[in-house]
């Protein structure tokens, strides 16, 4: 059973500056496929609880937790007042309550990389397996099971670190972490994986990591959520000993090399949209999807045709 979620919230947020100046990236507001406007982050940590997990560790800068405590706690007795005859916003008030219960903030003291940030949370993991998600990555499931649900079904059956993978065209492949693997048979979105490469290029990604499954120029890349097992922190600590970084950073990517190697760890290819809004395009398409997921979707599509219509006109 998977009770720890660890969600990584303490980048500078350089591609969405200056905005960034006046509030941490994953606080930028996203309005939900439930048609209420949210902070980026608490989109995720629904997502998480909603999956069964209440010890959430957030990541973060020494000092920016402030502005996360400032959103993750309910509603005052006199705040209250305003909003008495809006028993809704009372009920989201409540939920902020339990979101801000389930939450440990850990500071990454030095800002030395994705892996120093998940080692960050060795000691709070209590030598269990973590759920592993980024603050800045929402995630739209194409079936009734959250992404994160479905990970952890996937986790439930095999009790083995599990990396979720979406199907990237060879164009994307300088973006993501790429693996490759071969089929399981239990079910044919199951991988068991040998190599991973953190953002190969083409040729690289053709001689390393073919699928021969797949279509042709067609890879597996990281979908952006993990469940790794304990072992995930030995092997980080072993590095930044070691001083085994890149470009000054310790990568998770390599620490997620050595997993699969000593371990063994499975691929599962969500069935689901990964969306990044920590780039302004990524922020724009973020949002569309949500809007078009969600009660609003009539009126997008409506607004969407009447621009093509003006534009052709």
């Amino acid at each position: 059973m998977i009770k720890h979620a660890i969600i990584t919230a303490a980048g500078k947020g350089t591609r969405q500056y200056p905005a960034t100046n006046a509030v941490q990236k994953e606080l930028f507001p996203l309005v939900d496929r439930d048609g209420i406007s949210k902070p980026t982050l608490q989109i995720i940590v629904e997502e998480v609880m909603n999956a069964g997990i209440e010890q959430i560790a957030l990541i973060v800068q020494p000092g920016e937790e402030r502005q996360f405590k400032q959103h993750f706690k309910g509603l005052s007795k006199e705040e209250k007042k305003a909003f008495i005859n809006k028993p809704w916003a009372l009920t989201l008030s409540e939920n902020l309550d339990h979101m801000a219960r389930a939450i440990t903030y850990i500071h990454q003291s030095e800002q030395r990389g994705f892996g120093h940030a998940v080692f960050c949370a060795r000691e709070w993991a209590e030598q269990e397996p973590v759920l592993l998600l980024l603050g800045d990555h929402v995630y739209i499931s194409r079936e009734t099971r959250s992404c994160t649900r479905q990970l952890i079904d996937v986790y439930e059956q095999f009790h083995r670190s599990i990396f979720s993978l979406q199907r990237t065209p060879v164009n994307q492949l300088y973006l993501f972490g790429v693996v490759s693997g071969k089929p399981m048979t239990e079910r044919v979105n199951l991988y068991q994986l040998d190599n991973i490469i953190e953002k190969p290029d083409v040729e690289q990604a053709r001689r390393l990591l073919l699928i021969p499954q797949l279509p042709t120029d067609m890879f597996l890349a990281i979908f952006g959520i993990y469940i790794l097992t304990p072992r995930i922190f030995e092997i980080l600590e072993n590095n930044i000993h070691a001083q085994g970084q890149i470009d000054g950073e310790i990568q998770l990517t390599t620490a997620l090399a050595e997993l699969i190697a000593e371990e063994g760890v499975i691929g599962y290819e969500a069935n689901g949209v990964r969306l990044d809004m920590g780039t302004p395009l990524g922020y724009l398409q973020t949002q569309f999807m949500l809007a078009s997921h969600g009660p609003f979707a009539q009126e997008i599509d409506d607004l969407t045709k009447t621009q093509i219509h003006l534009r052709i006109g």
